[in-house]
């Protein structure tokens, strides 16, 4: 192509979300440096909030940016869960300092972002196509052709682009699934507050949950979980829908709450993931190239494992890059990034299909039916052991990364 521009890299990461910017930190704590492909304008806004569990926390402790987030963010120490249909509340406590906090998505994308070099993302970078180039030796480079002509080789590529992911499609991955469910998400603001304490709220009701958690005084993360199959994109058409249709005899403070909306934040999506069997069996390297994140393990919301498990990958994949690196001098070597890269896939592969179970049979049986052997899996068995079993999955440590020099660091 005429006038085109080529460049070299030592790793290109497509995708600046939660995967791609944490990955980018990872391989920086390392002494990598990546460059960040993102398609938008800037960094993506879409997700309201985000709830991250202790083992997305020992994730940010090992990418150096917990700190930032747990001087603003408060853990809860408790969730309510009420049934709807039967009045009927269980409560489930968490450790003391170990629940989970909600955080706002923009605020943890920023922490991130604020640890990389002002050149290491470049912004309305749209994929065009992809190339694995043999180097001789069984050595080979990505070549990623960009819309604008631009042309990047590459020593490794990670594909962090979300749910429709570019580079899982060209390892042959097959697309999500719908789960036959649908999601609204919103923030709620009180600007003189609203007086809740630290501790979350949940409804459940045939085929629908809801619930809302405190971000901080004011500002609450709501959600609404449902088989609705189309719902319009119009933020107030949403939230009267939800209002009139979906959540009439739900509790008033859940109704409150979602009055009390900022029509900038709704959000309605269908609920998206990967067949177990497609993580099981699926191809998620070739060479140098891989994916992180949705791009890898796309999952429902009902254990809030999605962002915490991109965090664990950015931290296991920068491990093994790192030891790579530091084995052979500082240098990423194209030949040895295949084995890296093979052994954090073997690493990461059967954590997320237990997760992505975990989580579709969690949202399955909460919104379960009326049948009463359902009733009696949801409300007798789930919530008094199943969840308290589940939670203790979120206390996964993914490790640390190794440690380099504070020169090559920088």
């Amino acid at each position: 192509m005429k006038g085109e521009m080529e460049m070299t890299e030592d790793v290109v990461i497509v995708g600046a979300g939660i995967a791609g910017l944490a990955t980018a930190v990872a391989l920086k704590r390392v002494g990598v440096r990546a460059l960040v492909l993102e398609r938008s304008q800037g960094l993506r806004s879409t997700g309201a909030a985000i709830s991250l569990f202790p083992n997305a926390w020992l994730a940010l402790d090992a990418l150096g940016v917990s700190h930032k987030l747990t001087r603003i963010y408060d853990p809860l120490f408790k969730v309510h869960v009420t049934n709807v249909s039967t009045g009927d509340v269980q409560q489930v406590l968490f450790p003391a300092g170990h629940g989970p906090r909600a955080v706002h998505r923009k605020a943890l994308l920023e922490a991130l972002a604020e640890e990389l070099l002002a050149d290491s993302i470049r912004f309305s970078s749209k994929l065009a196509a992809i190339e694995s180039e043999e180097q001789g030796g069984g050595a080979s480079i990505a070549v990623v052709h960009l819309e604008d002509g631009t042309i990047i080789k590459s020593k490794v590529l990670i594909g962090c682009d979300g749910l429709h992911s570019v580079v899982a499609r060209w390892l042959g991955l097959a697309e999500p699934v719908h789960s036959g469910r649908s999601a609204v998400r919103g923030l709620a603001i009180f600007p003189q507050g609203y007086g809740f304490k630290q501790e979350a709220q949940q409804f459940v009701d045939e085929g629908k949950r809801a619930g809302f958690v405190p971000l901080n005084d004011r500002e609450f993360y709501w959600f609404l979980t449902c088989k609705e199959e189309n719902m319009t994109r119009d933020p107030e058409q949403i939230q009267r829908q939800v209002l009139e249709k979906h959540t009439e005899s739900f509790p008033s403070v859940y109704l409150d709450v979602v009055r009390h909306a900022d029509l900038s934040t709704i959000t309605w999506a269908p609920l998206m993931f990967r067949h177990p069997w497609g993580i099981i069996f699926g191809n998620f390297n070739k060479g140098n190239i891989t994916v992180a994140g949705d791009a890898m393990h796309p999952m429902t919301p009902d254990l809030g494992q999605g962002g915490g498990l991109a965090l664990e990958d950015a931290v296991v994949l920068g491990r093994h890059i790192g030891n790579s690196v530091i084995k052979n001098g500082g240098l990423v070597v194209p030949g040895d990034m295949a084995k890296a890269i093979n052994d954090y896939v073997k690493e990461r592969r059967w954590r997320a299909v237990g997760l992505v179970i975990g989580s579709y049979l969690s949202g399955w049986v909460q919104q379960g039916g009326s049948k009463w052997w359902m009733k009696f899996l949801r409300d007798r068995v789930f919530y008094k052991y199943v969840f308290g079993w589940v939670g203790r999955l979120v206390h996964y440590d993914c490790g640390e990364l190794p440690a380099v020099s504070s020169a090559k660091e920088d």
